[in-house]
């Protein structure tokens, strides 16, 4: 069974969750990595959690970006291993340079917190469990979600189908009423060049169990599991 590293800030509120997610709901080894560490230890993928990181101060996932363990995570994702970032883990992936754009204030500047649904676009070891165009329904609650990025740089996204996941109406067609945030392209969630580092904004640990109200993130995270057990 494979290794299942989870991050851990000052301000972090889904990390129990998602330690909960891989070794409760799936059996999955899982460990907390406190964010001074240097080292991430033999581990097999890394989870960046959502939360608040250092209480979002000067930009969401700004300082965390910076946090000495960021430079294990950098490493480990040159080495071409799975790290997945949820919501404010999206926020610092993005700010440390592992993902291209920036996670803006959402249009309406509120913070957003309900069920959405969103298009799988490609597959990726992260959505491997998943048929292009399959819809899910998962939470998404975040203040600084929305996606944006220069024309260029959404036109190599878009090229290279690098974008996974996009907000869609509960019939699976894209309108400006089902994008919770005002995301460029209605983006949900992306891959960096090679596929192996992801960023999204719904929260698939809050989707594995029927009694939350949907059991469509169970593949995301199976997913990466499985990824983990291939390395």
């Amino acid at each position: 069974m494979p290794t299942i590293a989870v991050l851990r800030f000052p301000g972090s509120n889904c990390d129990d969750d998602t330690r909960h997610a891989f070794a409760a709901v799936f059996d999955a080894r899982a460990c907390f990595v406190w964010h001074t560490e240097r080292e991430l230890g033999a581990v097999d993928a890394v989870v960046v959690p959502g939360g608040f990181s250092y209480g979002d101060y000067l930009r969401s996932g700004a300082l965390a970006a910076h946090s000495p363990v960021m430079g294990a995570v950098r490493a480990f994702a040159r080495r071409g291993g799975a790290v997945l970032g949820i919501c404010n883990g999206f926020q610092i992936l993005t700010e440390a340079g592992l993902l291209p754009g920036a996670l803006a204030q959402n249009e309406g500047l509120r913070f957003v917190c309900r069920d959405v649904f969103v298009r799988v676009e490609a597959t990726t070891p992260f959505t491997a469990r998943y048929r292009p165009g399959e819809r899910l329904r998962l939470p998404v609650a975040h203040h600084e979600g929305r996606f944006v990025a220069d024309e260029a740089t959404l036109e190599r996204l878009e090229g290279e189908g690098r974008v996974v996941l996009r907000y869609v109406a509960a019939d699976g067609e894209r309108r400006p009423d089902a994008n919770p945030n005002g995301s460029l392209h209605d983006i949900a969630g992306i891959v960096d060049e090679r596929g192996t580092v992801m960023g999204m904004m719904p929260h698939p640990e809050r989707a594995l169990e029927p009694l939350l109200g949907s059991s469509d993130g169970r593949g995301l995270v199976q997913a990466l599991i499985d990824t983990a057990a291939a390395a």
